[in-house]
């Protein structure tokens, strides 16, 4: 308890809370849909922007974009592109050990999954990360004032909210119901969403390489995530813009930037080597043999 920042928790519970206001608020179709749209469009900013492009640099992008993509994921309310980046880039280097910051393996559940971003630790940024971010003014400025994106998307759900109510009365909704379906629900399923990486992902799920950490393979995160969910896979190489490295294995961020690289807004997307795909085929073989030798059932490890 000692090392929680306590404006961030107030600030996480409170989000929360906010939920509960459905109840006075009610339900309708376009509220709906607006808070899964939401989700999905800053779902793919922060997969697509904060994890592929400023983490990893797993493809390339004009300014115009850049700016875009950081500034949709800023308003996830998930602190700024540098601060996220650096610590993505600190996972790695020591991804399920002590200083791992959100390791399951080696910290509780809880820690792993939104503990971390609640303590006081987590809070600084390591610049020495993220040396080439730091010469982009715009991110600097998402970064420094990453509160007010978040603020500026739920002014404007709720002044979305109020014109539909008085130009379109059909779609029974209101300023204040979209301000929580919208902003408050869609904001809440959003971290969860994103968190699910952080923890199950370490835990639940199929290993196909040999990794120094306990990274995953799952479809269900994978889904709610638009692909992050080919976790060993990114793990072994995370210089891959595709997280999904085969056909079945849905990663609709990499669907997302392929269309996108068909019109030049996004260019050299990073491809996993032809020896990532022969030594999992030269494992898949491996416990085919264990199999065919007799044992009982193939371990979690298999392809």
């Amino acid at each position: 308890m000692k090392n929680l920042d306590y404006s961030s928790c107030v600030q996480f519970f409170l989000m929360h809370v906010a939920c509960l206001l459905v109840v006075m608020s009610g339900v309708s179709t376009i509220a709906v849909v607006t808070c899964l749209a939401l989700y999905v469009v800053r779902m793919f900013a922060i997969t697509a922007g904060f994890h592929r492009l400023f983490a990893h640099r797993t493809y390339r992008t004009g300014r115009v974009f850049q700016f875009l993509i950081a500034l949709v994921g800023t308003m996830s309310y998930q602190k700024g592109p540098l601060w996220w980046a650096a610590h993505h880039r600190h996972h790695h280097l020591h991804a399920d050990t002590e200083e791992d910051f959100h390791s399951p393996v080696k910290h509780s559940f809880w820690r792993s999954h939104v503990g971390w971003f609640l303590r006081r630790d987590s809070r600084t940024t390591d610049w020495a990360l993220i040396p080439n971010l730091i010469k982009f003014r715009d991110l600097r400025l998402l970064d420094r004032y990453y509160s007010l994106p978040p603020i500026a998307l739920a002014v404007g759900m709720f002044l979305f909210g109020s014109a539909l109510q008085r130009y379109a009365p059909g779609a029974g909704t209101s300023g204040f119901q979209m301000l929580v379906w919208g902003f408050f629900i869609s904001t809440v399923l959003l971290y969860h969403g994103t968190f699910t990486v952080n923890s199950l992902a370490h835990i639940f799920g199929r290993r196909r390489y040999d990794t120094e950490d306990d990274s995953r393979n799952s479809l269900f995160v994978a889904l709610i995530t638009l692909g992050e969910g080919w976790h060993n896979n990114h793990h072994y190489f995370p210089s891959s813009e595709r997280q999904g490295f085969y056909w079945w294995e849905i990663d609709v961020s990499h669907y997302t930037l392929k269309v996108l690289s068909w019109f030049g807004i996004v260019w050299d997307l990073q491809r996993p080597p032809a020896r990532v795909y022969q030594q999992a085929l030269a494992r898949r073989q491996s416990n085919a043999e264990v199999g065919d030798g007799g044992s009982s059932s193939l371990n979690q490890t298999t392809l």
